[in-house]
């Protein structure tokens, strides 16, 4: 065998040099191999192991019971949410009011106009007129920001403010 080394022109003691390297090098490969080894299987053991020694199937039992139960919730959530949805339309979102004094012996503003409309500016006005004896309520319909009654002063502001309501600061005239 040292003849063929010698006919390509290559020393014996050069390639004992090389291969006792390449042990080594695969000897520090092995070792290696083995400390991560041996890391991951402690890892292993702690994971098994569990919370205060509980086995990790109970774990994953309750865990899969907990994610049900987030599942129900969830869909009884969306539920309440197609609700509030579907009712929406039919809230009084805007308001506006208007205080005046419907009657000059009468002051402090006790009278006003509420005017409460939905997005698509429908609902009502009420009008409460306050003089020294009685109280008086009237109640006036409005379809698409319009009424087919006809609208004091101060109603019309009171729609005003409601229509506007939430486009910012408007200006007081």
């Amino acid at each position: 065998m040292s003849g063929m080394f010698e006919n390509l022109g290559i020393d014996p003691v050069i390639i004992i040099v090389i291969l006792l390297i390449l042990v080594i090098i695969l000897l520090v490969n092995v070792v290696s191999s083995n400390m991560r080894l041996s890391r991951l299987e402690r890892k292993y053991k702690l994971f098994m192991k569990g919370n205060d020694a509980q086995s990790l199937e109970k774990v994953f039992v309750r865990k899969f019971a907990q994610i049900d139960r987030l599942y129900e919730a969830k869909e009884d959530h969306e539920h309440d949410l197609n609700f509030i949805k579907r009712n929406l339309s039919m809230v009084y979102g805007k308001y506006g009011v208007e205080k005046y004094d419907a009657f000059d012996d009468v002051g402090g503003k006790l009278s006003f106009a509420l005017a409460m409309l939905d997005k698509e500016n429908s609902g009502l006005i009420l009008n409460a007129v306050h003089s020294r004896d009685n109280c008086f309520l009237y109640l006036k319909e409005i379809v698409k920001g319009e009424s087919y009654v006809m609208l004091s002063q101060e109603e019309v502001e009171a729609l005003r403010k409601a229509v506007n309501f939430g486009l910012g600061d408007i200006e007081e005239e």
